[in-house]
C-alpha cells in the first residue's frame, strides 16, 4: 500500500503539550501512519493511507484548535 506525506505548518502552539495533543489526535485517526509534530518548529509531518486527503489532515489538526495550512 502506498502512503502520502502531508507537510503542513501548525500555528499557536506554545508547549510540548501543545504539539502532543496534535501528535495523539492525529495518530488516533484511522488512516494515520505516523505523526511528527514540532511546536518549536511550528510544524507538522502526517504519513497517511491514500483514503485522507491533505484537506482532511488539515481539519483535523484544526479541530484540535490550532492555525494550519498545507
Amino acid at each position: 500500500m502506498s502512503h502520502t506525506t502531508h507537510h503542513l505548518t501548525i500555528t499557536g502552539m506554545t508547549c510540548g503539550g501543545c504539539s502532543g495533543r496534535v501528535k495523539r489526535v492525529l495518530e488516533a485517526t484511522e488512516g494515520v501512519v505516523s505523526a511528527d509534530v514540532s511546536h518549536e518548529e511550528g510544524k507538522g509531518t502526517v504519513v497517511t493511507t491514500p483514503a485522507l486527503s491533505t484537506d482532511d489532515v488539515v481539519s483535523i489538526v484544526a479541530g484540535t484548535g490550532f492555525g494550519v495550512t498545507a
